[in-house]
Formats: structure tokens, C-alpha cells, sequence
């Protein structure tokens, strides 16, 4: 199975509202773009959070910080403020290509998704829409990049 597919299966399992972002958005919305990571964004509350933990986990994924959900809840504006932290990092130790960043700076919380069916099963991804306007708050040159891309498909 497909590092994505046996992330957005272990979501689904712990009943994350969950939407993939970045480079594997940007090519499920059918754009050619290369990436190691799969990015997520959820519903911005503690439960959401905690129980995305545990999913990940599940899959042996272990945090590169040492914080727990809470933490990262509880003092989300100071790590993006004072550390510049816009993602939490999780990782398989056997493995550090299998990287799962949450983006803590997003709210998924009425947000629309696309469900995209695969032969290993389901993967929410985040509307076209959505997508563009995320990468543009962004402003990052890839995402500059990724949003040319994305126009191209409207």
C-alpha cells in the first residue's frame, strides 16, 4: 500500500476530518509536481488534533518534536509567532522518507473537499479553490509555482 493511501486510511479509521494539501494535492487535482511529504490540514480544535496523533501513530509515525497534541494546541500561536513553526513534523524512524506534516497555521473547519477514490481506498484532498488561495497566502516560490499550475486547470 501507498505511504498516502495508509496515512488517509489511519485518518479515516480515527474519524479525522482531514484534506491533503501540498505537492500530492496539487497532483491529485492533476498537476505534475514531485513530493516526499504528505501534508494535511484538519478541523483546528483539541479532539481533531488528539485523535490525528493517535492515527498517526497508529502507523508507527512519531513526532520530530518532542510536544504532544496538546502542546501544539495549547501554544500554537506562540510556535508560529516565536519559532516560526507552520507545520508539525511526524516521521517513521525506519523510514524518514514516510513524513506527514500537519500545517497548524490552517483551519480545515468549513472547508471544502474533494474525495478522490484510489484502488487502495479514499483520500480527501482540498477544493481546487481552496488550494489556490492557500498557496497564495503562502507566497512560497514553489507554491507561486504550484498556483500556475493549478490555473491552468480551472
Amino acid at each position: 500500500m501507498l505511504f498516502i493511501n495508509r496515512v488517509c486510511q489511519s485518518l479515516e479509521q480515527h474519524r479525522v476530518r482531514y484534506a491533503i494539501v501540498g505537492g500530492y494535492a496539487v497532483a491529485l487535482h492533476g498537476a505534475v509536481r514531485g513530493t516526499m511529504d504528505v501534508d494535511i490540514v484538519i478541523n483546528w480544535e483539541l479532539p481533531s488534533l488528539l485523535k490525528t496523533e493517535k492515527a498517526l501513530q497508529k502507523i508507527q509515525l512519531v513526532s520530530r518534536l518532542p510536544v504532544s497534541a496538546e502542546d501544539v494546541f495549547r501554544f500554537r500561536d506562540e510556535y508560529v509567532r516565536n519559532r516560526n513553526l507552520i507545520a508539525w513534523n511526524f516521521y517513521h524512524p525506519a523510514d524518514v522518507s514516510q513524513q506527514v506534516d500537519i500545517i497548524i497555521t490552517y483551519d480545515l473547519k468549513g472547508i471544502s473537499r474533494i474525495r478522490r477514490h484510489s484502488e487502495e481506498g479514499i483520500i480527501q484532498v482540498l477544493g481546487l479553490e481552496e488550494l489556490i488561495a492557500m498557496k497564495k497566502e503562502s507566497g512560497r516560490p514553489q507554491d507561486l509555482e504550484d498556483i500556475k499550475a493549478l490555473e491552468k486547470l480551472r
